[in-house]
């Protein structure tokens, strides 16, 4: 089976030889695409230096400008199924996803027989460490507000630690995924449930970045909030048919 980990990134100097290491360095065997939006930080000057260490497993797509965490993944996605991957994987370069994980997300589609696998932080109750509690409550109440309207049963629809099958992304019609921020990640995982993929959550525990800055805002809260209502009425217009 072969793995790919797209990794977007946007000014991850501190944190990208590191998690590419650790990436390279599991037992199961991941290829990693760095899609960067033009760090002026060297991120990509980085990633190219580190290119001569992982010949053929490490790659990197440039993009001019921050064009969006949504528009990085599907830029990624659509160079994944050209090189026929068998999974995809979502992950933050920050080391808020622990790599170690990978394996786990890998065996619960390769062996389970799963779809799609969701590193998931409240599962078993909530898992995050180093965020505030208001932040914390935001994203739990996040997820109650999804599956309310979407009747996703997931507990962590916003979660952005994520494998995909090659079929999945097939599937799904990339070119009208609409969000780029964190309302990307809950389109994905609805358009997914309703073309009736078997879905499973795998617990993990989130710990927020200590190297480098968020890229969380309001504008992108607003887009998740917002969101979701557009797509539970676009859902009513659409057949989900495979």
């Amino acid at each position: 089976m072969r793995n790919l980990v797209i990794i977007p990134t946007y000014n991850e100097i501190e944190n990208i030889e590191a998690i590419i290491k650790k990436v390279t360095d599991l037992p199961v065997w991941f290829d990693i695409l760095i899609v960067d939006d033009g760090s002026p930080d060297g991120t990509a000057l980085k990633v190219k230096e580190m290119q001569k260490l992982f010949p053929g497993q490490l790659h990197i797509e440039e993009r001019k400008g921050k064009l969006g965490l949504g528009t990085a993944y599907i830029h990624g996605f659509k160079w994944a199924l050209v090189k026929a991957y068998d999974y995809i994987y979502e992950m933050d370069a920050d080391f808020s996803h622990n790599p170690n994980d990978l394996v786990r997300l890998y065996h619960a589609c390769s062996k389970d027989g799963n779809d799609v696998a969701i590193g998931s932080r409240y599962i078993n109750g909530v898992n995050v460490v180093n965020w505030p509690i208001g932040r914390v409550l935001m994203s739990y109440g996040a997820g109650i507000y999804v599956r309310f309207l979407t009747g996703m049963p997931f507990m962590d629809p916003t979660g952005g630690f994520i494998c995909y099958s090659n079929e999945v992304l097939r599937t799904i019609p990339l070119d009208k995924i609409r969000f780029v921020g964190y309302a990307f990640q809950i389109e994905m995982k609805f358009n997914a449930y309703l073309y009736k993929f078997k879905i499973v959550e795998v617990p993990i525990i989130f710990t927020d970045r200590t190297l480098g800055q968020s890229k969380m805002s309001t504008k992108i809260f607003k887009e998740a909030v917002f969101g979701v209502v557009m797509m539970k009425i676009w859902s009513w217009f659409k057949s989900f048919k495979r």
